[in-house]
């Protein structure tokens, strides 16, 4: 069962008007993400996905990822609207985040944008932003969105949400 949609204010985006399927989009929003004071990717380049019930997820482009960063994991999953993920872990000081980040190698061509773009769990990290605001890792295992002030909920991954 759908859940009461959260008001949303001023300036902010309602994940319940997002569309459903997934769909991307760029978006000049300064991206950012720290790790054992070091930058781990930044840009003003990412692409975010929107999808019903999520908080955005942000796609960045290999070029604005510290080089040597990445480190390529074991596993893969399958979207059903991008096709076949990768999965990335992150290197730092010789400490491993293991699969802290997924991309699409070959996605799907509604998709396209996203190819060899690498999005992040903000959970694992010392701070992730989206213009200097830091970001709330999504509920939930498996989901990979980032909440700020500018999206309202509920979102997809608190308990009971599975059926959304």
């Amino acid at each position: 069962m759908r859940p009461q949609p959260d008001p949303a204010g001023p300036r902010q985006e309602s994940v319940w008007a997002f569309p459903r399927p997934a769909i991307a989009q760029p978006t000049g929003a300064h991206i950012r993400i720290e790790h054992r004071g070091q930058v781990i990717a930044e840009t003003r380049a990412a692409i975010r996905t929107l999808e019903t019930s999520h908080p955005p997820s942000y796609y960045i482009p290999p070029a604005d990822i510290a080089p040597g960063a990445l480190r390529r994991a074991d596993g893969s999953s399958f979207c059903e609207w991008k096709g076949a993920a990768t999965y990335w872990d992150v290197v730092v000081d010789g400490i491993v985040l293991p699969r802290v980040g997924w991309s699409y190698a070959s996605p799907t061509p509604a998709f396209a944008m996203l190819r060899d773009h690498v999005a992040f769990y903000a959970g694992p990290f010392d701070r992730c932003t989206v213009d200097d605001e830091t970001v709330i890792p999504q509920p939930g295992a498996f989901y990979g969105g980032w909440i700020t002030s500018r999206v309202a909920g509920p979102f997809k991954g608190v308990p009971g949400s599975q059926g959304w």
